[in-house]
């Protein structure tokens, strides 16, 4: 993941955190665990020792990641955001042209998009769909149930 990972101020200090917890907690839980299955006995028929191992290597691979997230992290700052059009970790109000409803959604990068949340993702097929628009506009987007038409209502921060 080498792309440059754009975020607020407030995601940049979670992903230190939890950086800093699955060094400094969650790696020698699972050191633990590996001495604690290894003390079991036969190695070449111990369950436990190869679940606890296969854990570690999934630990390093998400601490690699975020390792590799916080490296490429670039911090934006509310101030600097133009609400003239929409862009990375604007609010944008939407109206369905379809079915005249209305949905805010909150643009950022791909390792913070939450749907639940109201967060998508600019890489996603709507949040790059209208990445660029200005109030009033129409985006056709493609979805896989095919074209949708959104009209941007308001972009804020």
């Amino acid at each position: 993941m080498a792309d440059t990972n754009y975020v607020t101020q407030e995601t940049f200090d979670k992903m230190q955190t939890e950086l800093h917890k699955m060094k400094t907690v969650d790696r020698p839980a699972a050191s633990a665990a590996i001495a604690e299955a290894r003390e079991k006995g036969d190695l070449k028929e111990n369950a436990e020792y190869d679940a606890a191992k296969e854990a570690q290597g999934l630990l390093e691979a998400r601490i690699n990641n975020m390792e590799s997230m916080v490296a490429n992290a670039r911090i934006i700052h509310e101030s600097a955001i133009n609400t003239d059009r929409v862009s990375i970790l604007t609010k944008v109000t939407l109206t369905n042209m379809g079915n005249k409803k209305q949905v805010t959604y909150h643009l950022v990068s791909e390792g913070e998009a939450d749907l639940k949340a109201g967060k998508i993702s600019v890489t996603s097929p709507i949040g790059s769909g209208i990445l660029g628009k200005e109030l009033g506009d129409i985006a056709e987007i493609t979805v896989p149930a095919g074209v949708l038409k959104f009209r941007i209502d308001k972009i804020s921060v």
